[in-house]
């Protein structure tokens, strides 16, 4: 309807706005209601995924943080495998071939475990993320989550809430954090048996950029996590990997990635 009208006001106007009988205001009216119904008819602009994983002969050409367009020919050659974001869904294109994220046939529905991953809902007890001791296989199932064992950037959507997670769940376990370079400084942090989550009650200490020491001493070597803060989490996915990729939490986006090809969701050849 709105193509009909903006054709028939654009083919009118010349000879109406010469007819004298037309009062100057009811010209400027019909101008910007032909202006109007131009705009209606422009095209939106294509919305872009965010490619979060790159490997193979083309991993320079579709680096990670790279926006493709729904139109865009992605061109993989053998051996190329990239992850990308794509409303929501995660998508794996491998090689050879040429793909368009808007020619996909079945989207499918939006990837559960990519929604689990990055869902900030607080938990309802600390015990909630309880598994089987020793579990082989068991991954930190929220990005949010600070995994003791794993050095790195770790981005934090809310520094009031800092939980952190073990993948071994055998016993109380008593985890020591400190400022990097300032061990007298540090706190504790204490895991029950069974339980993989624990609380940093004293979360309130870290400073945005700052590196700390997280280890079980004295019986594991510390590891080294250096803290940002994210004052405006995105909703959606591909603003969320932007973010991440930005202030370089790798860590948090890998989990993105291994949910991605974990899911099975999105997989293309």
């Amino acid at each position: 309807m709105a193509d009909n009208l903006a054709s028939f006001l654009l083919q009118r106007l010349p000879d109406v706005w010469r007819s004298e009988a037309m009062p100057g205001g009811s010209r400027l009216v019909l101008a910007l209601a032909a202006s109007t119904a131009g705009l209606v008819m422009a095209p939106q602009a294509a919305y872009a995924g965010t490619v979060v994983a790159a490997s193979g002969p083309s991993a320079g050409t579709y680096s990670v943080g790279t926006q493709i367009s729904d139109t865009q020919r992605i061109t993989l050659r053998e051996g190329d495998v990239i992850t990308v974001l794509d409303g929501g869904r995660t998508r794996v294109l491998r090689g050879p071939g040429t793909f368009v994220l808007a020619s996909r046939t079945n989207a499918g529905s939006r990837n559960t475990a990519l929604a689990a991953l990055t869902s900030r809902r607080p938990q309802a007890r600390i015990a909630s993320s309880r598994g089987v001791p020793g579990a082989d296989g068991e991954t930190n199932p929220n990005i949010w989550y600070v995994d003791v064992a794993t050095p790195g950037t770790i981005c934090l959507s809310d520094v009031d809430r800092v939980n952190l997670w073990r993948a071994d769940k055998t016993g109380e376990a008593i985890y020591s954090i400190a400022p990097a370079g300032s061990p007298d400084d540090a706190v504790q942090v204490i895991f029950a048996d069974g339980d993989g989550l624990a609380r940093w009650e004293s979360a309130l200490q870290l400073r945005d950029g700052m590196t700390y020491t997280i280890g079980r001493a004295p019986d594991d070597e510390a590891v080294q996590v250096t803290f940002r803060f994210l004052s405006d989490v995105p909703d959606d996915g591909e603003a969320l990997a932007q973010a991440l990729i930005s202030n370089g939490c790798e860590v948090q986006l890998a989990q993105i990635v291994a949910a991605a090809h974990g899911a099975g969701e999105g997989e293309e050849s």
